[in-house]
Order: C-alpha cells, then sequence, then structure tokens
C-alpha cells in the first residue's frame, strides 16, 4: 500500500482565526435560513428576547450559546429548525435605561420624543448583541421585526382584542402593586425583595376606653396615619381582653378597632400589630377579609395625601422620618431596634414599592390557575425535571388577577376607544382585529365609530405589559405572522421548545402558559428547557455594580469561540448555575488543536470503504464509539449539552486518542509487515469511522473546527451531515468489556517505563503478563509497547506487580 503518508490537512496547527472566515461563508451559503421541508420533523425554538440595553456579559451569551447547540443538533437530526433571533423592545426596561442614560424622565417630555429616544437607543444595542452573538457562532435567524415592530404589536393586539371578546378582561378600580418611580402597577411577578438595613420602630398606642398603654413595633411608620386597625392573634392570651376595644393611632390621634386574626405572629415585635392600607398584601388580606374601611395615604408618585394631614406632601421616606421625630417629641417613641428585613421592590428600577388603590386592566388567571396546573403536569415536559413543580408551586402562590394596563409610553398600546356620552359616561369599544393601534394618537377605525352615537371618541393612553407581549412569543417564533414560514398551526404546541433560565419561571414561563391556556386551551410548548445563571469565578451573580461583568468578546478574541462555547457547555449540569472559568476556555482550546491533530493524523491515509478486516482492538473502540454515541445522542434529545460534551471529550482524548491511537499506528503504517494488507485497511476505515463521527456529535458546540475539518476533508459543511444512529452491527459487549483491561494495561505499562527511565518507544526487554481478556489484541499490544514477550494468566515467581486489580505482571529474565 506505500509508505509515503501525506496529511491532507497541511496546517500542522488549528488557527481559530478562521472562524471569521467561516462565518462569513455560512452567511454566504444561507446555512441557517429558515427552510421548511415537507416531510421532515419540526422543532421551533422560542428563543428568549433579549433586552438590547447593554453589552451582553458572557454568562447571558453562554445561556444563548447552549440554545444555538441544540439548534445545531435538530438540523443534523433532519429536523426543519426554526430559530429566530429577535429583540425584547417593550416596556420599563428600556424606559429605564433611555431615563437615565440621556438624563430625563417620561412624564417630562413629548410621548413622541420619549418613544424616539427608546428606538435610537435600542437600535445601537441591538446591533451590537447580533454581532457579539454571530461571533460565538449563532447560527439563528436574525428577525428585525421586534416586540416594538409593527408586526409583533398587531399580534400582541389581536390577542387582547379576542381576550376582552370572550369576557377575560375587565377594568376594575382595586389595590394594586405600585411602582412609585415608574408610576405604574406591577404584576406579582414584577416584584423582587431585597435585604434593607432599617429599625423597628416601638410606638405607645392608648386603648381609648382603659386609658391603658399599649406598645406596637413597626417598621414603617409613615402608614401610621393609614392605620385602620390594631390586631393580635386570637391565641394570645396576653391581649384577649382587648377584642372589642379602640386604639387612638398617634400622631393624628384616629380612633380604630381592635381585633384578631390568625395572621399575626405572636413573637414578632409585642405580638399586637397595626393594620394599614396598605403596608403589604397581608394588610391588604386582613383588609379584605375584616372588611376594615379604606384609608390610602400614599399618591402613585410616591408622596402622601390630604389623609396625612400634617405630613402631606412629603414622599415616603420623609414622612417617615418626620413621624419618628414627632413621636419622640410627644414622648411615644419607646425605643428602635436595628433590623435587616426583606422588602419588595421594582425588578427594573429596585423602587420600593407600594400599594395604592388605581383604575386598571386586569387579566382574568386566579379561576384558572387548577386548569393550568392540570395542563402542566399532563402536557408539558420539563428537563430538567424538578422545574415543573417551581412552576406549579408559583401558578399555587397567586392571590391576584393580572394588572396588565400600564402607565408607560414604550409599549403596545391598549386598543380600546371610549365612546363618551352626554352625562360623561365612557363606554370602551375594541376594534376588529388585523391591524396596529394607536388610539392615543390615530384617528378610531370606522367600526368603531359606527358603535359611537354620540360621536365624541376619546382613545386609551396607557400601554400594555411587556410580558403581555413576550408571553405570546412562541405564536411569533412559530411563523404566526409570517406567511414564508407559516407552522404555527402544524407545530403548536407539540413541536415547540422553551429555551429559558429559572429565573424567569415566574414571568416568561408562567405568563406564556397562561396565555395560551386562555386563547387555545392548550400548552405553548411541549418542551421547556431550564438553565442556570452565568456567574463569575468566584461563584456570584455578574452586575456592573459589583464591577465583576466578564465581556463576552474578549475571551473569544484570545481562544476561540469554540474554546468558550466548550465552557458554555461544560460548565454545569443542565438547570444549575454556571461559573466562569479560564482554565476550563483553556482546556476547550486545548481540545480544538488535539482534535485538529488527531484528524491530521488520520487524513494521511486513505479511506476506505471495502476490503477490509476489523480487527478485536477496531471492534472494541466501534463498540465503544457505539456507546457514547447512544449516550450523547440521548442527552441531546433531552436539550442537554453538558453530557455531550463531558462525553466526547473524554472518549476522543482519553480513549481514543492516547489509547487507540497509539495502539493502531503500527498497524495503519505497516511499515515492518507485521499485518496483513487488509487488516491496515480495517486500521483505516476504523480511524475514518471515529473521526467522523466525533466531528459530527460535536458539531453543535464545537462548529468551527469541525467544519473547517470536514470540509478540509469532503468540500463540504459538516452542518450539512446527518447525525446517524449508531449502527448495531458494532454493538458487542464482549469486544467492549476488553477496554478498561486495555486502558489499564496501556498505563501500567507506560508507568513503568517513567518510572525506570525509558522512553516509551524502547523496547521492554522482559515477559509482561496481561489479562486472559486482551488476549484477541495481543499482537497491537506487544507492536505498541515493543515488548520481548507477552503471555496471559498470572505468572510464578517473583514477578513485579504492575496493577493487581486487572491482573499485570512484569517477570524480568
Amino acid at each position: 500500500m506505500g509508505t509515503n503518508f501525506s496529511p491532507r490537512l497541511a496546517e500542522k496547527r488549528w488557527d481559530f482565526s478562521k472562524e471569521v472566515e467561516l462565518i462569513r461563508r455560512w452567511e454566504e451559503e444561507g446555512l441557517f435560513n429558515v427552510r421548511v421541508t415537507e416531510g421532515k420533523p419540526i422543532l421551533v425554538i422560542d428563543t428568549p428576547p433579549p433586552y438590547p440595553s447593554g453589552r451582553p456579559h458572557i454568562g447571558g451569551m453562554a445561556h444563548y450559546a447552549q440554545i444555538d447547540m441544540i439548534a445545531r443538533f435538530f438540523r443534523m437530526r433532519g429536523y426543519n429548525v426554526v430559530f429566530p433571533w429577535y429583540a425584547d423592545r417593550n416596556g420599563l426596561p428600556v424606559e429605564v435605561q433611555v431615563e437615565k442614560t440621556y438624563g430625563v424622565n417620561m412624564y417630562e417630555v413629548p410621548r413622541e420624543k420619549f418613544l424616539e429616544l427608546c428606538r435610537r437607543f435600542l437600535d445601537e444595542y441591538e446591533g451590537e448583541f447580533v454581532s457579539i452573538f454571530r461571533r460565538w457562532g449563532g447560527s439563528f435567524t436574525y428577525w428585525r421585526n421586534g416586540t416594538d415592530s409593527e408586526e409583533y404589536r398587531r399580534m400582541t393586539q389581536e390577542t387582547f382584542i379576542t381576550l376582552w371578546n370572550r369576557g377575560l378582561i375587565y377594568e376594575a378600580s382595586r389595590p394594586t402593586l405600585w411602582c412609585p418611580r415608574c408610576r405604574t402597577a406591577l404584576a406579582e411577578a414584577e416584584v423582587e425583595y431585597d435585604e434593607e438595613d432599617s429599625y423597628l420602630n416601638y410606638i405607645k398606642f392608648r386603648v381609648k376606653e382603659t386609658g391603658e398603654d399599649i406598645i406596637i413595633a413597626t417598621t414603617r411608620p409613615e402608614l401610621l396615619p393609614a392605620t385602620v386597625a390594631v390586631a393580635f392573634n386570637p391565641e394570645d392570651e396576653r391581649y384577649k381582653r382587648l377584642e372589642g376595644l379602640h386604639a387612638v393611632v398617634p400622631p393624628l390621634n384616629q380612633e380604630v378597632p381592635i381585633v384578631t386574626h390568625p395572621s399575626v405572629k405572636k413573637e414578632y415585635g409585642t405580638g399586637i400589630e397595626m393594620i394599614s392600607t396598605f403596608g403589604d398584601t397581608r394588610d391588604l388580606m386582613v383588609v379584605n377579609e375584616l372588611r376594615l374601611p379604606m384609608r390610602v395615604i400614599v399618591n402613585p408618585d410616591g408622596t402622601l395625601n390630604e389623609l396625612a394631614g400634617k405630613y402631606r406632601g412629603m414622599r415616603i421616606r420623609e414622612a417617615r422620618e418626620a413621624i419618628i421625630r414627632d413621636l419622640e417629641s410627644m414622648g411615644l417613641l419607646v425605643k428602635r431596634e436595628r433590623i435587616r428585613h426583606t422588602v419588595p421592590i421594582c425588578w427594573r428600577c429596585k423602587t420600593p414599592i407600594e400599594i395604592v388603590i388605581t383604575r386598571e386592566y386586569f387579566l382574568k388567571q386566579l379561576q384558572f390557575k387548577e386548569g393550568m396546573i392540570k395542563m402542566v403536569n399532563e402536557e408539558m415536559i420539563f428537563e430538567p425535571p424538578e422545574y415543573k413543580q417551581t412552576l406549579i408551586d408559583w401558578i399555587k402562590s397567586l392571590e391576584f388577577d393580572w394588572p396588565i394596563s400600564r402607565r408607560r409610553y414604550y409599549g403596545t398600546e391598549i386598543p380600546i376607544w371610549y365612546c363618551i356620552d352626554e352625562e360623561g359616561n365612557a363606554k370602551p369599544i375594541v376594534p376588529k382585529p388585523g391591524s396596529y393601534y394607536r388610539p392615543w394618537r390615530d384617528e378610531p377605525p370606522q367600526e368603531v365609530k359606527e358603535q359611537c352615537p354620540s360621536g365624541k371618541l376619546v382613545g386609551e393612553d396607557r400601554v400594555l405589559d411587556t410580558w403581555f407581549d413576550s408571553s405570546i412569543s412562541w405564536m411569533y417564533a412559530s411563523g404566526y405572522t409570517k406567511k414564508e414560514i407559516n407552522l404555527f398551526q402544524r407545530a403548536h404546541p407539540h413541536s415547540i421548545l422553551r429555551p429559558q433560565g429559572y429565573d424567569i419561571i415566574r414571568t416568561w414561563l408562567y405568563y406564556s402558559v397562561l396565555r395560551s391556556y386562555l386563547l387555545y386551551g392548550k400548552p405553548p410548548f411541549r418542551y421547556v428547557r431550564i438553565s442556570g445563571m452565568g456567574l463569575d469565578e468566584k461563584g456570584e451573580a455578574m452586575h456592573k455594580s459589583k464591577g465583576n461583568i466578564i465581556d463576552s468578546l474578549q475571551p473569544v478574541e484570545k481562544y476561540g469561540a469554540d474554546a468558550v462555547r466548550f465552557w458554555a457547555a461544560a460548565a454545569a449540569k443542565l438547570g444549575s448555575d454556571y461559573r466562569y472559568s479560564e482554565q476550563l476556555i483553556r482546556t476547550g482550546h486545548d481540545f480544538a488543536i488535539k482534535l485538529w491533530n488527531i484528524a491530521r493524523f488520520i487524513s494521511a491515509f486513505p479511506e476506505v470503504s471495502d476490503d477490509y478486516e476489523l480487527t478485536p482492538l477496531d471492534l472494541m473502540i466501534l463498540a465503544k464509539l457505539n456507546e457514547v454515541a447512544r449516550t450523547v445522542i440521548s442527552a441531546y434529545e433531552k436539550f442537554d449539552v453538558y453530557v455531550p460534551i463531558n462525553t466526547l471529550f473524554d472518549f476522543t482524548w482519553h480513549v481514543f486518542a492516547d489509547h487507540y491511537l497509539e495502539a493502531v499506528k503500527s498497524r495503519a503504517y505497516n511499515r515492518e509487515g507485521l499485518f496483513t494488507e487488509r487488516q491496515q485497511r480495517g486500521a483505516w476505515f476504523t480511524l475514518y469511522r471515529v473521526l467522523k463521527a466525533v466531528l459530527k456529535l460535536l458539531a453543535p458546540i464545537m462548529p468551527f473546527v469541525t467544519d473547517y475539518i470536514w470540509r478540509s476533508l469532503y468540500g463540504t459543511s459538516i452542518h450539512t451531515q446527518l447525525i446517524e444512529d449508531p449502527d448495531p452491527r458494532f454493538d458487542n459487549k464482549e469486544y467492549l468489556s476488553m477496554l478498561e483491561p486495555f486502558i489499564a494495561f496501556n498505563s501500567a505499562v507506560w508507568t513503568y517505563k517513567n518510572r525506570n527511565g525509558l522512553s516509551l518507544n524502547e523496547p521492554i526487554n522482559a515477559v509482561i503478563y496481561a489479562p486472559e481478556t486482551l488476549k484477541p489484541i495481543a499482537n497491537e499490544l506487544r507492536a505498541m509497547h515493543k515488548i520481548a514477550e507477552l503471555r496471559f494468566g498470572k505468572p510464578g515467581g517473583n514477578a513485579e506487580v504492575l496493577d493487581e486489580k486487572y491482573g499485570i505482571y512484569l517477570l524480568k529474565p
């Protein structure tokens, strides 16, 4: 067969600068354009649309890289994969960033000007995000129409009109969670909790009927003017004598009833508490349950109103300090204890929230909780499965219908006009679906005019909660608005995947479930993939305020995108937080080089498809390859990339390269004629079979080096190839059982040579005893290690033990 073996991969080392060239080629070839072919299965990936509010850090980009790996795998399994990328451009996140960036207040500039500032800000950061994701190897289809486009907003308004016509949306004045800074209602899911240093203030209240003092502890003395009752636990013997009496509340001296309620904790403070409208959701519950009067003192802008008396016009913290000073001067402040407690805050601007009464639109959800839980349990698959319970627990915890109206600007407008009659009453009218409506500035459509006898129409100026837009991303991703894709009817819900972080289970995931349940009576998607959060090397969340943000491009420029994607896949099990690790990125860089070296070695030999004889060594590695392939494919199919990358890394480097390649070299070259020509061809066949399988299985995670190797050897892109099921002809437990003792034998001999100052190529002038299971590969072992004599079984005499577990010994002559 000749002895002049020259590698077809000419370059001696992988150069990751070729990644940029490959990105250009992929785009020129339209490799990842959406193509829907009949007869092929479908996978729609409901990609998380990010807020383009700044340069993405490496933790967030790793999450998108993992999603890209899943998309690439399913393409290579023969699926029609729809993997869109677009931006979530609505709502508070953008508005808050614009206010900070341009030093403006939304309510103090013309609406049109503020909207233009939002668009300008979003365009700048969106382009950067797209560019970075492409450099990371993102194979998405870029849809320039994000959630603020007329296309998307028209779809959002259509769903609003459908739900309105079904009687599922209503307007009401009721207590709502409120952000004074953003001046808008919040849903329960938009409330976060923060630790705050504060004081527990012990204050004297007087009992009207007896004149005695009772001490009440509170962290919110500014709500004393809003107090409508004093309550203690019905089992608390200390205060039973007070039930039915009245307390005089300082400093305004309003009289309130003393009541009992089981929610009062006997061990907190003095065991007797003030009930205000509204300090928290517990207060709200007690007020509603006991039908106590409303005494709301907080305005929507966070100042106190006329019911606060002399404190009117003060902001909350200002009023708190003023009331404490007054109580102290009146001799009513007994003591103050420093405490650290949890406070609810706005999820975006981090301002402490209040509960105020406002008139909002609500989407019904409480009456559907049991139905949704049943649907989640029976019709949705979670990976990892434990996160299904997280969603169910959240659904169970809901206490309010969803307030969907927001008093903001940058969002999808609520499509309602109000017909004002002669008495000044306003009747809401919704238009037909199919157009994008801006009632605050647009002329009402004809069908709306026809329903208003007075002819006096006023457009709604509020917008919808941003999650009302985002929660139908699964409709958008599956082509609901795009005739050229038109997969919605075929894909929903069984062919849609939702990949997302656990941090937005209660928002994006829950609201998607609610919306699909109300619109279609089905789940929004069949599959949910939950990932963890990207952390810094110390295990802390990345935040600008901490100064621990790790740029998403710097390690790519230093080590290559394949190396960074290796880290993104290998850093943590699916569902767990993943720490940034430069060491793991370096390992990925080294692995790409190792893969290149393996391929370059193999490329020196011809690839054959017939007239070959497989030796037991070949059958052993092919049996292991089948086992690896099944493990990897099964994990990929469960949307996991951690198991595939670690399995492939270990097999490729520590089994195939370290052991099989070393053992097969002598047969592949066959320079000494120790093997038949057909056995030599068997070595070539096996080398290429393993290489091609490893390249295909690695391609979703490390798309650059695998594609470059494949193109160099075969002229086409690896990403157009199919990942096939393992060939059952190579399933053989007997040959597979040789692998562990084979590796142990090699390691034992190499250790002996190192210990005795021998190079690995030097012969061993001794008798080596190996386990009986390795008899079938005796020729390869002798040639590989240059063993003078190889025997099997256990020797007699004073043999040196090389590996007692596997029965490997050395007997010197």
